[in-house]
């Protein structure tokens, strides 16, 4: 297996310390912040679904954008995230190449940029150089409020480092499958937001059902498929719980283990990078983790990363 740069386990000469916390105080503020950044765009969204129903959105949109949110979200957690960053399990080549193209329809950047990115994350996990890191301008609450922005969404286009695909992926540049799917970038972005007006076009005989197929399955798929993976970046590097040890400030967040398909277990994975589960311990669902077991099973995957307990046990934070 090709070796993967830049993904090993944290490097302590790259960190700083992790400031003292204020239960009493900044933690509250932090709490309310966050509720406020996350929860208050999704109760929009959700008293907007009954008004539109039975009118603006049917059955069709909603299975239509659940097969495409299923699709180009486990494209980026197995694919993007747990293959090509972090080499978690080696794919044969027509699993590699599908994997590319499942995690372009989410539509979060071409796969060598995003995997660039994320393996600079890594190596400066929450310390300079670190793209997207909540806690880059303080630890009061205006502060918090600020880096959450930052992290979510904001440091795609503010950041002024821009990531070296030579220096953070060179593995994918070499790969001649890769580079065409990283080529072919934009007309899988028009896969992604029109396939769903086709298909519920096709599916109502209707420009009207082509055109909600496209708000609903299209638009506001993708738009709550980037802001779950967004969260990971802000949130589980703000709150939650560590149960492993980490020298950065990456954290668990159970509420957003199913719509991240497992990826909020975000603890264990700073403490072990390449581990092909996250959610290692009971009760912790990884769907990512099931759906790389199937295709071990089905011979598609080799060579997968499962937890080793004395590893993990070396890791767990004292009770």
């Amino acid at each position: 297996m090709t070796a993967v740069p830049e993904t090993g386990l944290d490097d302590a000469s790259k960190r700083t310390p992790e400031p003292e916390l204020d239960p009493e105080g900044r933690g509250k503020a932090e709490r309310y912040t966050v509720f406020a950044f996350v929860f208050i765009p999704l109760l929009a969204l959700a008293a907007a679904v009954p008004v539109a129903w039975g009118w603006g959105l049917t059955m069709t949109d909603v299975a239509i954008g659940v097969v495409f949110y299923l699709i180009s979200g486990l494209g980026i957690t197995v694919g993007y995230h747990r293959h090509f960053t972090h080499g978690s399990f080696k794919a044969n080549r027509g699993l590699r190449i599908a994997l590319g193209v499942a995690g372009s329809l989410a539509i979060q950047g071409s796969v060598i940029k995003w995997v660039a990115d994320h393996r600079r994350h890594h190596k400066y996990a929450d310390a300079e150089g670190d793209p997207h890191s909540p806690w880059r301008f303080g630890d009061d609450w205006r502060s918090v409020a600020k880096g959450l922005y930052y992290a979510h969404m904001a440091w795609l286009y503010l950041d002024e480092e821009r990531t070296s695909p030579k220096r953070f992926a060179p593995d994918l540049l070499k790969d001649k499958d890769i580079r065409l799917v990283d080529k072919l970038f934009v007309p899988l972005v028009v896969v992604s937001l029109g396939g769903p007006a086709l298909i519920g076009g096709l599916v109502t005989m209707s420009w009207w059902g082509a055109l909600t197929a496209f708000f609903w399955a299209g638009l506001v798929r993708v738009a709550l498929l980037h802001h779950v993976t967004w969260s990971i970046n802000s949130i589980c590097h703000t709150i939650g719980e560590e149960n492993f040890e980490v020298r950065d400030r990456s954290r668990n967040v159970w509420w957003l283990a199913i719509p991240s398909f497992g990826e909020s277990w975000h603890n264990l994975h700073h403490a072990d990078p390449t581990c092909a589960r996250h959610g290692v311990l009971k009760g912790q669902i990884d769907i990512s983790a099931r759906v790389i077991w199937t295709f071990e099973k089905l011979g598609w995957a080799t060579k997968v990363r499962w937890p080793n307990a004395e590893r993990l046990e070396a890791k767990r934070v004292s009770a």
